[in-house]
């Protein structure tokens, strides 16, 4: 796979892991925080959330989840006593005064507030402070007390189970937008996802659909010790609350930007209306912009002994076969089963872009010209460096494997049976060592691949050829995949050495 240049090799910094770690001073803080002060902010915080609930119950009753109705008196005052009930919780959380900046536009001129970066269950302040609705999965309405709380604020519930629930939950976003500020305001996190603050990942279209009128909200915590992110790979939940509970002060700051107003083509471009918001809200943060979403998560955070290393390529990849509308949760194993077994039927015939829309089963289109340029190189033996021949044709089986390291990042094994189900002799199983160094590269992101190292452990450097078998024991025996893999850049490349020679430079006793 070629590699752009319009993005490094590596993202500077992964948005979704979060890794604390605490000088001697602050362990001594932590701990005696958590014997002190700990317990009773725990007590007083669960004290306040179960106080609310019986308010927001009464509150909620009767009143219709897809109906409007104007707010009586008794309601108002029970919204403004669980206003100030919940303040106090976050008070007592350690969040003594939260800073707001700038002005809060009113539903009727703005019924929608995007919200970023979102880091944390802490952002849920924002949305206490105000009482505005959310965008929540279903099931949180079932959250003991807090699934209450939930309800009372009468969000946009998603219903996962349903296959039309995007559709469905963009229609209830944008009737609610286009009552003339009858509904509450629609407070989105545009990320999708929690990250670590180190930039802002790609914006979700839902809260730019509507073409509406929106208002940017960034959130920042100033804190020298950042015990507030929670995110994909890091401390969990509890050990976030703890940690958070044990500082002496946490602080807080909201800032309502200007309402931002779609131009005619951004009203028609959803994804164009929301990456410009996005650049005004990074602007504002002074964090860089991140092309990557949410579905990208899994390919960073890949695991296993054939873990990707650098995966900027395959973000890429990732990046047009969603434009193809191929998204990760839609690719099954019976279709990459399928593909593979058209892929080997070619023998490792070369296609051109028009033969491949017609195996893709696509029209021509710029992305397909795209995906095909990818793999518009030519590799001839491993001693060679890599030789771009962009003859407009590729091997299919590189898309294929390509396909299923994006699908399934964290069972690479399983791409590379694939893949050897398209290369290997019918009669042996065996395939060649030039054709695993290429699945390699591509699975693993990295190029000119050497695995001479391997071959001469298994005792057959000469043959050049090995099995599936052999290749998954090796793998289990040996699952730290930088130590036996030599390639361009390796961090270990000058301790690793050519075809049969050590790490101190002279050659092997068998050659």
């Amino acid at each position: 796979m070629k590699t752009s240049n319009s993005r490094p090799s590596r993202v500077a910094r992964n948005p979704f892991v979060h890794q604390l770690e605490f000088t001697l001073t602050e362990k001594i803080k932590i701990g005696l925080m958590s014997v002190t002060v700990f317990p009773v902010r725990l007590l007083l915080v669960s004290f306040f959330m179960l106080l609310a609930w019986p308010f927001t119950f009464t509150a909620s009753l009767g009143r219709s989840e897809f109906v409007i109705e104007p707010q009586s008196w008794w309601r108002r005052v029970i919204d403004l006593c669980i206003r100030v009930i919940m303040r106090t919780m976050w008070f007592c959380g350690g969040f003594h005064w939260v800073t707001v900046k700038g002005e809060r536009a009113p539903p009727s001129q703005v019924p929608i507030l995007t919200v970023a970066p979102h880091s944390s269950y802490f952002d849920a302040i924002p949305v206490t402070n105000i009482m505005c609705s959310i965008v929540a999965k279903l099931e949180s309405r079932s959250i003991p007390v807090w699934g209450t709380l939930i309800s009372y604020i009468r969000p946009v519930f998603v219903f996962r189970s349903d296959q039309d629930s995007r559709r469905k939950t963009v229609e209830e976003i944008k009737r609610r937008a286009q009552s003339g500020g009858k509904w509450p305001q629609i407070m989105i996190f545009s990320e999708g996802t929690c990250t670590n603050r180190s930039g802002l990942i790609l914006f979700k279209a839902g809260a730019f659909i509507p073409g509406l009128p929106v208002q940017p909200v960034i959130l920042r915590y100033p804190n020298k010790l950042d015990t507030v992110t929670w995110t994909w790979k890091g401390p969990g939940a509890f050990k976030i609350l703890w940690l958070t509970l044990c500082q002496p002060h946490n602080s807080m700051e909201i800032e309502y930007l200007p309402v931002y107003t779609p131009s005619d083509e951004e009203k028609i471009n959803p994804s164009l209306f929301a990456n410009n918001v996005r650049k005004l809200m990074a602007e504002a943060l002074g964090v860089p912009l991140t092309n990557l979403c949410f579905d990208d998560r899994e390919i960073i955070l890949s695991r296993g002994p054939l873990r990707m290393y650098d995966y900027s390529s395959l973000l890429e990849f990732n990046q047009l076969m969603c434009r193809l509308g191929k998204v990760r949760a839609g690719v099954t194993a019976e279709e990459l089963e399928e593909l593979a077994r058209r892929a080997r039927k070619l023998q490792g015939g070369r296609l051109t872009v028009e033969d491949f829309t017609l195996f893709l089963n696509l029209p021509v289109s710029d992305t397909v010209k795209q995906v095909h340029g990818v793999f518009d190189q030519l590799r001839f033996v491993l001693s060679l460096p890599l030789l771009q021949h962009e003859d407009g044709q590729i091997d299919v089986r590189r898309y294929v494997t390509a396909l299923s390291t994006i699908h399934r990042p964290s069972r690479s094994m399983e791409t590379v049976k694939l893949a050897f189900k398209m290369y290997e002799n019918e009669d042996s199983g065996e395939i060649l060592e030039e054709e695993l160094a290429v699945i390699l590269e591509i699975m693993l992101g990295v190029k000119e691949v050497d695995l001479s190292g391997l071959f001469l452990t298994l005792g057959k450097p000469d043959t050049g050829r090995i099995t599936y078998d052999e290749f998954y024991l090796y793998v289990q025996q040996n699952p730290h995949t930088l130590d036996w893999i030599n390639f361009r850049d390796h961090p270990r490349q000058f301790c690793i050495q050519p075809r049969y020679t050590s790490c101190n430079g002279q050659k092997h006793k068998d050659e």
